[in-house]
């Protein structure tokens, strides 16, 4: 584990993300610089208010929408952090499922990959948040919405029987 930490700090100044880890500034450091990258709790469209009425919260916004330039270093991360590991190339799914296909089990919202690629799901998915700057996991967003939805979809469910 620690030579794989090793490499991604190594990559990361090599793809412009340029994080310092070394000092070992983790979230809790962060917070007391008042540098939370993450709000406490957190808003986006897909959410259902009770009453009409949302909670306190921010929105999430994603700064690198669209940008082909973002969306080319956030490939990258996705195989320097080993996604495709999991998802395989080009994240058309191996061993965890596919993000190319256009159907995501927690949402396909930018704010809902976000949150998923930041605090992990259930059953594998880890939590990158407290490895990767805020930024990166834009990317890895805009990356993965870049990515054509395949002609032909399996028709296979994720859900057991």
């Amino acid at each position: 584990m620690k030579g794989h930490a090793y490499r991604l700090v190594a990559a990361l100044p090599l793809m412009g993300l340029g994080i310092v880890s070394c000092g070992g500034e983790g979230p809790a450091q962060r917070r007391e610089q008042g540098l939370q990258t993450v709000p406490p709790s957190v808003r986006y469209e897909a959410h259902v208010s009770a009453g009409g009425v949302p909670p306190a919260g921010a929105e999430l916004r994603n700064p690198h929408r669209g940008d082909k330039k973002s969306a080319e270093t956030g490939a990258g991360l996705f195989v320097s952090m080993n996604c495709d590991g999991c998802h395989g190339g080009g994240a058309v799914g191996w061993v965890g499922p596919s993000l190319a296909d256009g159907r995501w089990r927690y949402g396909g919202t930018d704010q809902e990959i976000y949150q998923s690629i930041y605090y992990g799901r259930p059953e594998g998915m880890p939590a990158f948040g407290g490895a990767l700057p805020s930024d990166a996991i834009w990317m890895l967003v805009t990356y993965l919405q870049s990515l054509p939805v395949p002609a032909t979809v399996p028709t296979q469910s994720w859900e057991t029987p």
